[in-house]
């Protein structure tokens, strides 16, 4: 039996059976889970010192407490003495040695400390616990592709049995910011680009980690997730509109339907004040209108860097005061908030401040039953890195896989068919798990080439070849890959991105994660020359990404037949692809990140507003110039939702439950769908609604629910989706909401590009502004004396319309524009001129005798 090192179970237990007549006898207020949490934290904060006031509020961290991978009982009496901490981390170790340290600090706070206030035990699980051993999932990105919110919820459940084991009560998780610049580093751990998509996978895993009693946290708060130039830390520039509506809608929807306790401010700023020193952010936003009631704790360093990377502090003190005044009540990895202590004591800070942040991280610890249960005795602690975890891990890499592209069926493939098979690239023999892992290596997961080795077995030879690396210029490997090629019958090319490994030593070039941000989002070294050099061996070729972002790519788009998207997929996502490839699994991730067609063509979402992506709509090329970009189109290179099956789907019908809606109201979307194809397959049907017109822009469209069902060959499923009017609110200049009545258009997708039906529908009390269809309107210009009519036609900027075709209101006399925009037509005097040109609204103008008409067309 393991000994502690400052006394042993047995004594302690002895102790305690004597002692417990006179303890329970004594027992203080703030010990009494009877009463009110307000009424204990009151008692317990009367009873502290300010010293022990400002520990709440602090990180004792591992560095200070280790000696290699063991706790060192000197650090720890010299750190903490008598005063018990807030908080704890053990990042750099194994999940074994958690279980120990994590103990045996909390037994300290217990046993050797004045007031006896446990403290919370930390860990990182982005994608599974961060230490040693523990499951590891797929990385959030792959999991908001599944666009399955029971997964999160489930991921969330499992990754709690680790946590269990290795003594941990509260995580650094879910990540849940909505990310709209690809260039940054950090895509890898955002569930996607848009808003409602983030909030529902965000509650569903908050949901999974407090039911069973780990306490998750928010992050990052605060507009995070467009810094400028794509660079980790920079400042996001977005109006008040998309602060509320895009960035922190996550954030309001977890408050609001949860009872998380705790949220982490972001290292950057917005709107030039820092994030974590924003009262309005923290405290206005946050507490004031999403309800939160839990603390708000710092990022690592934050409140160092608003004196050396902000300039906004000139002093500690600043720093402490700042932020503590802005609602940030916990500082991790800096020491600032020591330095109101001296400011306290004379007078020169108000403590109510301290008092208010302390007490939301004791009031946390009190509602988690910490005091009560301070070892998390009453959760099963015996699971870790269980079957489970494993399965739900392939899983979800499984409903991640996105088939971008399937040009003859060249996929699944018929292993039958192929006597040797050609794993070529950077990315097909070497383990991707993203970024906030303490997995590194292909032992600690299965990689793509061992996963299609284990699926082929010996029924076909498997053949590898490097190629080239993620990062390097050099062509070393073209060679041997372009001659593996030749000799075998198909080419399985994995290219992509890499990520480092959390606090440790990781040899590889990452290029993505946490302040690994890229200048050019396509494909990084010789990736896309070794591609090309594989296609002209002229054998069948299949492409995947195997990356933490988007990836520009329209070579690889326009000649490769078959391409598909693994988002790093966790510890069994070798084994994922394999069964992908060769059709074991039927694939059904959505893009929840448009991909652009290059870094120029950023910012790609779709949800932009009407102005955002041209006025001409006239696309260029090389070949034939045009506008709204010379040489291309501003469209992405795949749209958000955007993802192929092995089956096909039918979107029979769809329809609402009425055509006009109260404020109060919810929309009922009923949508049907069949399954046409051999085979069963998952299909995620998305409602998207546009407001038609409005006195605010909104978004040309924008995700209002979705949902995944499995559905049988040949079998017909119906969907139920709910849209709230109130969901459907424009937001003013001081942030109030309001619907406003109008007419909605509801689109029924299989991707944001891809609108099977349209529903319009009516919200509130509105007058009807189309009025007379076009066609009725025509009918009341006829006849009169002939006369000629001449003018010229422009557009909105003056530039002379060539093409626009010119007919009376019947329609019987035909005329274009030269190429000097003008026209000359006969026309009775009380007739009308219609004008259409594809790509601009149609004109109608009454003649009413007039000679010379001349017009200026919108475009559509």
């Amino acid at each position: 039996m393991r000994k502690s090192f400052y006394t042993s179970r047995l004594i302690i237990l002895g102790g305690f059976f004597i002692c417990f007549g006179a303890l329970s006898a004594q027992i203080l207020p703030y010990q009494n889970s009877k009463l009110p949490v307000a009424d204990r934290v009151k008692d317990l904060l009367g009873r502290m010192t300010l010293k022990e006031k400002i520990a709440q509020v602090k990180h004792t961290h591992s560095w200070e407490l280790l000696s290699g991978q063991v706790l060192d009982p000197v650090k720890l009496k010299k750190t903490c003495d008598s005063t018990a901490w807030g908080f704890v981390e053990g990042f750099p170790l194994t999940g074994q040695s958690s279980k120990v340290y994590f103990h045996d600090v909390q037994e300290y706070m217990m046993t050797k400390t004045r007031l006896k206030i446990p403290i919370f035990t930390v860990a990182e699980s982005l994608h599974g616990a961060v230490n040693e051993g523990a499951t590891i999932f797929p990385q959030n990105i792959a999991l908001g592709a599944t666009f399955n919110p029971e997964l999160a919820r489930k991921k969330a459940g499992l990754t709690s049995d680790d946590l269990h084991y290795i003594g941990v009560n509260q995580v650094l998780a879910p990540c849940i910011d909505v990310v709209r610049e690809p260039r940054w580093g950090r895509n890898e751990e955002s569930y996607g680009e848009d808003p409602l998509l983030c909030g529902r996978m965000a509650v569903a895993e908050v949901k999974g980690y407090m039911s069973k009693g780990i306490s998750p946290m928010l992050k990052h708060y605060g507009p995070h997730g467009a810094p400028l130039g794509g660079i980790n830390l920079a400042s996001v520039d977005c109006g008040t509109r998309d602060l509320r509506e895009v960035f922190l809608k996550p954030f309001e929807m977890v408050c609001k339907e949860t009872s998380i306790q705790a949220v982490m401010s972001s290292y950057n700023s917005w709107n030039r004040i820092p994030n974590s020193a924003s009262k309005f952010l923290q405290t206005d936003i946050l507490r004031g209108e999403f309800g939160f009631k839990g603390y708000v704790y710092s990022d690592w360093g934050v409140l160092n860097m608003l004196k050396k990377f902000h300039n906004t502090a000139n002093s500690d003190e600043d720093a402490a005061r700042m932020a503590m005044v802005s609602g940030l009540d916990v500082e991790a990895s800096s020491n600032t908030f020591q330095s109101l202590i001296p400011l306290i004591e004379r007078g020169e800070f108000d403590v109510a401040y301290l008092d208010t942040a302390v007490a939301r991280v004791l009031a946390a610890k009190m509602r988690l039953g910490l005091f009560e249960d301070p070892y998390g005795s009453r959760f099963d602690a015996t699971h870790f890195h269980s079957k489970a975890s494993v399965a739900l891990a392939k899983e979800i890499a499984d409903e991640s896989v996105i088939l971008m592209k399937n040009e003859g069926n060249l996929l699944p493939l018929d292993v039958t068919k192929y006597k040797q098979i050609a794993v070529i690239g950077p990315n097909a023999n070497q383990a991707q798990f993203g970024d906030y892992t303490w997995g590194k290596d292909n032992n600690d997961g299965v990689n793509p080439l061992k996963g299609i080795q284990n699926w082929v077995g010996k029924k076909a030879k498997v053949v590898y070849a490097q190629g080239c690396s993620l990062s390097s210029l050099d062509t070393f490997g073209f060679a041997e890959a372009v001659q593996t090629a030749k000799v075998s019958d198909i080419a399985l090319v994995f290219v992509g991105t890499s990520s480092t490994a959390f606090v440790r030593s990781n040899k590889r070039v990452a290029t993505s994660g946490e302040g690994i941000d890229l200048h050019d989002i396509s494909l990084t070294g010789k990736q896309e020359e070794l591609i090309k050099a594989i296609h002209k061996v002229g054998k069948p070729i299949v492409v995947v990404f195997v990356t933490g972002k988007p990836i520009a790519a329209p070579w690889v788009k326009a000649h490769i037949p078959a391409i598909v998207t693994q988002f790093y997929g966790g510890e069994e996502a070798g084994n994922s692809i394999a069964d992908i490839l060769f059709g074991a699994v039927n694939p059904s991730g959505k893009l929840n990140f448009s991909f652009p067609q290059s870094t120029g063509h950023l910012p790609c979402y779709y949800n932009y507003l009407t102005t955002d992506k041209g006025y001409y709509k006239v696309p260029g090329s090389y070949d034939k110039p045009g506008r709204d970009y010379v040489f291309a189109s501003p469209d992405p290179l795949w749209a958000f939702g955007h993802g192929l099956s092995y089956t096909q789907f039918e979107y029979v019908s769809a329809k609402t439950d009425r055509q006009k809606y109260g404020l109060r109201d919810t929309i009922k979307v009923h949508a049907v769908v069949k399954n046409t194809g051999k085979r069963a397959g998952k299909e995620v049907v998305q409602v998207y609604v546009r407001d038609m017109i409005s006195s605010i822009m909104t978004p040309v469209k924008q995700l209002r629910a979705f949902e995944k069902k499995e559905i049988q060959a040949g079998e017909t499923l119906s969907y139920d989706l709910n849209v709230p009017v109130q969901d459907l609110y424009l937001t003013d200049d001081y942030g109030k909401r309001f619907v406003e009545p109008g007419v909605f258009e509801i689109q029924v997708a299989a991707a944001s590009d891809d609108v099977k039906h349209k529903i319009y529908v009516g919200v509130g009390e509105y007058k009807e502004t189309a009025g007379r269809s076009v066609e009725q309107d025509l009918k009341r210009y006829s006849g009169g004396s002939l006369i000629t009519v001449t003018g010229v036609v422009r557009d909105v900027q003056a530039y002379l319309m060539e093409g626009v075709l010119v007919t009376n209101a019947a329609g019987t006399v035909l005329v274009k524009t030269g190429a000097d925009g003008t026209y000359t037509i006969r026309v009775g005097e009380l007739d009308a001129l219609v004008f259409t040109k594809e790509g601009f609204q149609k004109h109608i103008v009454p003649v009413e005798g007039q000679k010379n008409i001349n017009l200026r067309m919108n475009k559509e």
